[in-house]
């Protein structure tokens, strides 16, 4: 009886997990590469009225996690030359970014970063 006591003990004793061959050691984690994971991508409106709305649009573009969806209609109403100048400057953005840019409906534009693209059927308009 008193050897199975001493029995138990002993096995009470042993450590639960054995350490392998240089347990020392330790793994280290790459936060940074888990911090690009946790970026979000980030659909946004935006509505132009004036030429110099442009700006806000072309900005948050060149961050590269904003898909916009921009409202043409205020400016479209108000001045066409100023539009299409605001169009061509998303444009020439949109190529420099390796991004995609389409109009759907009368009075929207979607513009994407590079790693998204618009899907494109028969009655999706092309941004001349």
């Amino acid at each position: 009886m008193k050897n199975l006591f001493s029995a138990l003990k002993n096995l009470k004793k042993k450590p639960e997990f054995e350490e392998e061959e240089g347990g020392g050691e330790y793994v280290e984690i790459d936060t940074e590469a888990e911090n690009k994971r946790l970026e979000k991508v980030v659909v946004r409106p935006f509505i132009m009225e004036d030429f110099s709305d442009i700006k806000e649009i072309l900005d948050s573009l060149r961050g590269g996690q904003t898909i916009a969806l921009v409202n043409i209609k205020p400016l479209k109403d108000k001045d066409l030359v100023e539009l299409k100048r605001a169009i061509n400057k998303l444009k020439k953005t949109c190529d420099a970014i390796e991004g995609d840019i389409a109009g759907f409906g009368e009075d929207f534009i979607v513009v994407t970063p590079s790693f998204a693209e618009v899907y494109r059927t028969k009655s999706t308009n092309n941004v001349e």
